[in-house]
């Protein structure tokens, strides 16, 4: 057994299996700093490129929108944690891309966060029409963001949105030049510095306001790079497991840590409100082997509805691809 399997203990040499690497010279990934996730800990000890057989590139991006990009050129071959309404408006619009497994689920860790000074909350959010108010549009963040409008029967087109990746807006709430800033991680906690939530995770997950990420990839790379897949999933499931266990904590934390970019306390506080479904969960009925295509349609037809997309799919079935999961859970 190889040295890197033994770092990542037992449980990830029964993921793994042995790669026929085929046209592929190096895998391009693309991930989220200031978003840490097991998979860190395995990216920092370099799990991915033994297992692989091939050296791993990854690329940190703002933006779910900007995973879809690159997918499209070609740049990147799986994006790690990419949102559901970006891969959403992505999958709409013609690309050709798929959900191979999720990555994790965050609905307090993705919110809106409302100008202190301002003194709205969920009992008087009418008061939000008029204002100005930062969203990533095509994001989690952008979706959660009209589901709350929604709610609160706030008209969107009263108020004044604006296109801002979340670490500009966190700047812009703290400066002032906006009322409301929407966006996750690092970003959401320095908003919550400056203002408060409308809403708790807890509470939009009651109205149906879910929030979780994806890895996707290009359709094509799935169907002529499937044993690659597989095995990157692997790697990523036993990285969840281990974490999942409480047995690894304090070997992982540090790695993980590190490679987000953050303080060990802020990784713990993010990541415990962080869940990390094990490969027998995503392949459940309320994930990716049951409700999740219902879920996906129901996201496209409220960008639909608001204008942020032409047309919605009809199904969204053929956009989830299970094969590597299920290759997993055979094991």
């Amino acid at each position: 057994m190889k040295s890197i399997y033994k770092k990542l203990g037992a449980t990830i040499v029964s993921a793994m299996a042995t790669v026929n690497v085929m046209a592929l010279d190096e895998l391009n990934v693309a991930y989220f700093e200031e978003w840490p996730m097991p998979f860190e800990y395995a990216k920092q000890i370099g799990a991915y490129d033994e297992a692989l057989g091939m050296k791993v590139n990854w690329k940190a991006f703002g933006t779910g929108t900007a995973m879809s990009a690159a997918m499209a050129s070609g740049d990147i071959h799986i994006s790690v944690s990419q949102g559901v309404p970006p891969f959403i408006v992505a999958a709409s619009t013609g690309q050709d891309i798929q959900i191979v497994d999720v990555a994790v689920s965050y609905a307090d860790n993705d919110n809106c966060v409302v100008a202190s000074g301002l003194e709205i909350d969920a009992s008087n959010a009418s008061e939000l029409a008029g204002k100005k108010v930062s969203v990533p549009i095509g994001t989690a963040a952008h979706y959660g963001f009209l589901k709350q409008m929604e709610h609160f029967g706030v008209s969107v087109d009263s108020m004044q949105v604006v296109d801002m990746a979340p670490p500009e807006g966190a700047a812009a709430l703290a400066q002032g030049s906006i009322d409301m800033f929407c966006g996750w991680g690092g970003s959401l906690r320095r908003a919550l510095d400056h203002g408060n939530v409308l809403l708790t995770g807890a509470e939009k997950t009651a109205l149906g306001i879910l929030v979780w990420d994806v890895t996707s990839v290009p359709a094509g790379f799935a169907d002529e790079n499937a044993e690659v897949l597989q095995t990157f999933l692997g790697v990523t499931a036993a990285s969840n497991a281990m974490w999942n266990s409480g047995g690894f904590t304090s070997l992982m934390l540090p790695h993980i840590a590190k490679d987000a970019g953050m303080d060990e306390d802020a990784t713990a506080e993010t990541m415990a409100t962080f869940v990390f479904p094990s490969v027998a969960n995503q392949l459940g009925d309320n994930w990716l082997g049951g409700s999740g295509a219902a879920f996906l349609k129901g996201v496209a037809d409220v960008f639909v509805s608001s204008g942020n997309i032409p047309s919605a799919r009809g199904s969204y079935a053929n956009a989830i691809n299970t094969d590597g999961l299920e290759g997993l859970a055979e094991q």
